[in-house]
């Protein structure tokens, strides 16, 4: 059994949408960032970091954060959702970590500075929206020529996607990228995308559930 410890967000849905995709049973533990539980001593010794998602795998016993390493480990423990082959192994790799050293600081800091900012910082708004558009356009000239990212729908499309599908919340249009705009929808009819991104559930729903005693367990 998994337990995975998560949020309502882009990196949560990664986490989510994966273990749906894969169909392993898991025990859903909702943090309230909010309420600053991804600071508290039980969460930290999971994390030092403070933050979310991270899993514990009881067998083998492994506790892993980072959301790009916990779908790595996840497509590695099942052999699904990422290439056998060297190549295709380091295709989804790369594509893993563009949107770990680019869509997700770069899109993160947009959101940032549009909608949680304490002053308005026009330059700051500009630079990060910029970006994360012109790393958008990376992904649609990417998708011109190939329905996924890395060949077959993988780890690469899960992790780039949880980002990109919150664009208008970061108010980054995609006007004009058609291929992008395709691969968002063909993912996002995907059953499994449909389930993870409703677990868990928004943190006021998931603060109430706690309190009531209640847990999810999947599958």
């Amino acid at each position: 059994m998994i337990d995975l410890y998560t949020a309502a967000t882009p990196n949560g849905w990664k986490a989510t949408i994966t273990l749906e995709e894969l169909g392993i049973p898991y025990q859903l533990h909702a943090v309230d960032l909010t309420a600053g539980e991804q600071h508290t001593p039980e969460f930290r010794a999971l994390n030092l970091n403070g933050r979310i998602p991270v899993i514990v795998d009881s067998e083998p016993s492994m506790t892993i954060f980072e959301s790009g390493a916990i779908l790595l480990y996840l497509a590695e423990k099942t052999g699904q959702l990422m290439p056998a082959d060297l190549a295709g192994r380091y295709l989804t790799i790369q594509w893993l970590m563009f949107q770990m050293g680019g869509i997700g600081p770069m899109q993160g800091q947009a959101v940032v500075f549009e909608r949680y900012f304490g002053e308005d910082v026009p330059a700051a708004r500009e630079r990060y929206k910029n970006e994360t558009r012109r790393l958008y356009e990376v992904l649609n000239a990417r998708l011109e020529h190939n329905e996924y990212l890395a060949g077959e729908y993988g780890i690469a499309d899960i992790a780039n996607w949880s980002w990109v599908k919150t664009h208008r919340w970061a108010r980054i249009p995609i006007d004009g990228l058609s291929h992008l705009g395709r691969w968002i929808d063909s993912i996002a009819a995907r059953p499994a995308v449909q389930r993870g991104i409703e677990l868990p559930p928004p943190a006021g729903v998931a603060a109430k559930q706690k309190e009531m005693g209640a847990s999810i367990t999947t599958r």
